[in-house]
């Protein structure tokens, strides 16, 4: 199979397509022919030598698939051959997006959405399983509800402002003067100009924070999350900031995303419901996986993605 890989850690330009063994198929597993594969902020951490979730190189970048089942491996009854699936593989061990075919625990991934194609299907899975447990498992999201997603033009953003408003929340976003209009499109109720001022004079009293920044940004976003409600945040939290929650009956959730069948099952069933819509800001072919992580670094409104 042809495969983007990298055998050094850089900037994007260690990307490159080489042939590599196709995978082992294993008991439990599928082997998918990836027809897309979603770019991730990881991504660009791990072949940057920043976050070395998979240790030294060479190794294949990239979790989010979109594609169809051409093999199946021993115990396999949930799918068929010829079955379109998407999902979030083995994550954070490495998946092997980047690659014609990539081999999945049949258990980590799902009927792909009917109402999308392969490219905005592969947008979907690690930001929006991200955005779902953060705002449902971990946040416990209820109808009436106020929650404020910060940088709601970004890959996760943009999906939590949906899946919040198909929940029934009153929802808050912070973005860019540029990407606010973006952001009401999605249907927040209220966005916030974060280069204007301190976002926390801004917004009331809200349920719920999910902050993707973490550390500084996290002690301001307690500030708005009223006694009672959650502060889920995507990184870190200064000890003074738990210990500042804890005394309001704050709860401070530190999550990261892992691999969830039932949470693809609700995400593909809220797009073909026609109230999740994963934004590709572009789509580049698999041998140009150097540029698209140059895109990814600009912060480009929603996803970008290959198509393999």
């Amino acid at each position: 199979m042809r495969a983007a890989i990298q055998t050094s850690v850089g900037g994007p330009e260690v990307l490159f397509v080489a042939d590599q063994p196709d995978p082992a198929l294993k008991p439990g597993e599928v082997l998918v022919r990836v027809r897309a594969a979603g770019i991730n902020p990881v991504d660009g951490a791990v072949r940057g030598g920043f976050y070395p979730l998979l240790g030294e190189p060479p190794f294949i970048l990239g979790w989010d698939i979109s594609g169809t089942v051409t093999a199946l491996g021993d115990g396999v009854t949930a799918f068929r051959v010829g079955d379109e699936v998407f999902g979030m593989p083995r994550f954070p061990k490495q998946a092997g997006a980047y690659a014609e075919l990539a081999a999945a625990p049949a258990d980590e991934i799902a009927a792909k959405p009917a109402a999308i194609d392969h490219a905005h299907a592969a947008a979907l899975p690690l930001a929006g399983l991200t955005a779902w447990q953060g705002l449902v498992r971990h946040g416990g999201l209820q109808a009436g509800q106020r929650a404020l997603i910060h940088a709601g033009a970004g890959g996760v953003g943009h999906l939590a402002v949906q899946i919040a408003k198909a929940r029934g929340a009153h929802v808050i976003a912070t973005a860019s003067a540029d990407k606010l209009d973006f952001v009401r499109s999605l249907g927040a109720d209220d966005v916030v100009d974060y280069t204007k001022g301190n976002f926390v004079e801004q917004v009331g009293n809200v349920d719920l924070v999910l902050d993707p920044i973490g550390g500084d940004h996290a002690d301001e976003s307690l500030k708005v999350v009223r006694d009672g409600g959650v502060l889920v945040s995507l990184l870190d939290v200064h000890d003074a900031t738990r210990a500042k929650a804890k005394m309001r009956g704050v709860r401070v959730e530190r999550m990261s995303v892992v691999p969830d069948r039932q949470g693809l099952v609700e995400l593909a069933r809220l797009v073909d419901a026609r109230k999740l819509v994963p934004h590709v800001a572009k789509a580049f072919p698999l041998d140009e996986a150097g540029a698209a992580h140059a895109l990814l670094a600009t912060r480009p409104i929603g996803k970008v993605v290959l198509t393999v």
